[in-house]
C-alpha cells in the first residue's frame, strides 16, 4: 500500500488518480474518502525489517536491562474475538518460516545485542507445528536470549508435554488471556474456558519456571467494587507470577460495541490505551474504578515483593521477576503507570481530583458506529478457521486448533 502511494505520487499521478491507491482514505469534499483495502502480503518472509535504523540505546527492557526486540513469527490471528481488533487490522493469519524468523533473532543479538524479545504476534502457539520448530531451532542455537509471549489458555494445556522444551528454548514469560474471575464474564467473553482450566494453566507454567501473568478485563458497564474485588481473591486463588487488570477497551464495530450501543461515551481515541477508564460503570464513576484498580495492584504485588518473588527457587525466574518488580516501581515512582500523573491520581484521596481529560469534541457518527462488524474487512485470501457461527472464540479460550497444514 504505501509503496504504491509513493510511486502515485513519484509519477505525478496524485492526486487526480489517487482512487486507483488501495487501502488509503482521503478528504473529498468535505467528506472521508476509503479506497478498497490492499489485500494482505501473503509471503510473510519476502518482509525484511531493517533493525539497523533503530537507536538501540532507547530499546531497554528494565526487568532485564538488556536490549529488547519485537519481532514477529505470524500476522493475524484465525479467530474472530468478540472485542479484539487485531483480525480486522490484519485481516488474514500467516506463519513466517520458523528458520528465517530464528535468523532474525540471531542477527538481533549479535549486531544489536538484543537480549529479550517478545514476539508481536497476538498467539505465537496458535500453529502449533511451526511453534515448536521456531522452539527447536532456538535450542539449537543457544542463543544468549530470553522471551515472552501472549497466548491462549487451551494452548497451554495442550502442550503441558511441550513446556520443558519452550522453557528450554529461553521462553521465561507467558501473558495468558484468563480475562475474567466470574464464569459468567467468561460466557459474555465467549471464551469457552472454566476458572479451572485458568488455574490449571498458570500452575503448568510456573512448574515448568515460566513466569505465567493472569490478565484480567475490568471496567464494563456493570462492573462493581465486589466484582473488582472477585478478580483480586481470584488472583490469590490462582497465584500467577504476575497479574494485569486492564480496562475494557470498545473498539468500534466489534460484538461487544455493538452490544453496548449508547452506554460507549468517549470517542476520544488517543485514550483507547487499556489503562484509561473509556466505559463508566453503571455502580461507580470512572476515578472510583481507576482507585479500585489500583488497590488491586497496590495489594497483589505486595504480597509478592514480601511473600513470593524473594523465595522463588528457579534462579533464572527469581532474577526475572525481581527485574520485573523494579521496572513496576519505576512507573509507579515516575507516575507512568497507568498514566496516574497524567489523570492526577495520588491515592484514595484524590479520586474526587481525578481528570482524563477526554477530547469532549471528538465523536462518531451513529451510522458508522454500529456498521456491521466485519463490513469494512471482506479481503480474504482464504476462510477464517472454521468456528461455530453463534458462538466466536475469544483469546483466552477455544477448544479449535489450527490444521497443521496452513502456512
Amino acid at each position: 500500500m504505501l509503496l504504491d502511494l509513493v510511486r502515485c505520487v513519484d509519477e505525478g499521478r496524485w492526486p487526480a488518480e489517487r482512487a486507483s491507491v488501495k487501502g488509503i482514505a482521503y478528504p473529498e469534499d468535505g467528506q472521508a474518502v476509503a479506497t478498497p483495502a490492499a489485500p494482505p502480503i501473503a509471503d510473510m518472509d519476502r518482509i525484511t525489517p531493517d533493525w539497523g535504523i533503530l537507536d538501540w540505546s532507547r530499546y531497554v527492557y528494565t526487568p532485564t536491562g538488556t536490549r529488547v526486540g519485537i519481532p514477529n513469527l505470524a500476522r493475524g490471528c484465525p479467530f474472530t474475538c468478540s472485542f479484539c481488533s487485531q483480525w480486522k487490522s490484519w485481516r488474514d493469519y500467516r506463519v513466517r518460516d520458523p528458520r528465517k524468523v530464528v535468523d532474525e533473532i540471531e542477527a538481533l543479538v549479535r549486531d544489536h545485542q538484543v537480549g529479550f524479545f517478545i514476539l508481536a504476534d497476538e498467539e505465537p502457539t496458535i500453529h502449533k507445528k511451526k511453534f515448536v520448530e521456531f522452539c527447536e531451532l532456538l535450542v539449537e542455537r543457544n542463543l544468549p536470549v530470553l522471551w515472552g509471549i501472549n497466548t491462549r489458555v487451551t494452548d497451554i494445556l495442550r502442550d503441558e508435554a511441550l513446556l520443558p522444551l519452550y522453557r528450554k528454548a529461553g521462553l521465561i514469560h507467558v501473558s495468558l488471556g484468563t480475562e475474567a474471575a466470574a464464569q459468567l464474564k467468561l460466557e459474555r467473553f465467549n471464551k469457552e474456558t472454566t476458572i479451572a482450566q485458568n488455574k490449571r494453566a498458570i500452575q503448568l507454567l510456573r512448574r515448568h519456571g515460566i513466569v505465567a501473568e493472569a490478565q484480567f478485563i475490568v471496567g464494563l458497564e456493570n462492573e462493581t467494587a465486589e466484582t473488582l474485588e472477585e478478580t483480586y481473591r481470584m488472583a490469590l486463588d490462582w497465584n500467577p507470577d504476575m497479574a494485569n487488570w486492564a480496562m475494557y477497551t470498545p473498539w468500534p464495530f466489534s460484538d461487544l460495541f455493538q452490544e453496548l450501543g449508547d452506554k460507549v461515551e468517549v470517542f476520544d481515541f488517543s485514550k483507547y490505551n487499556f489503562v484509561t477508564p473509556i466505559m463508566k460503570p453503571d455502580a461507580m464513576d470512572r476515578a472510583t474504578l481507576l482507585d479500585r484498580t489500583m488497590a488491586n495492584y497496590r495489594r497483589f504485588y505486595m504480597r509478592k515483593s514480601f511473600l513470593g518473588y524473594p523465595f522463588e527457587r528457579d534462579k533464572a525466574k527469581r532474577r526475572y521477576l525481581l527485574g520485573c518488580l523494579k521496572a513496576f516501581l519505576k512507573s509507579g515512582f515516575q507516575r507512568t503507570f497507568y498514566d496516574l500523573g497524567k489523570v492526577g491520581y495520588w491515592g484514595p484521596q484524590t479520586k474526587k481530583s481525578v481528570d482524563f481529560h477526554f477530547d469532549a469534541t471528538r465523536t462518531m457518527d451513529a451510522a458508522a458506529a454500529r456498521a456491521p462488524h466485519n463490513a469494512m474487512w471482506k479481503t480474504m485470501h482464504r476462510p477464517k478457521a472454521k468456528l461455530p457461527a453463534a458462538n466466536v472464540k475469544a483469546c483466552g479460550g477455544g477448544t479449535e486448533q489450527l490444521p497443521e497444514s496452513v502456512e
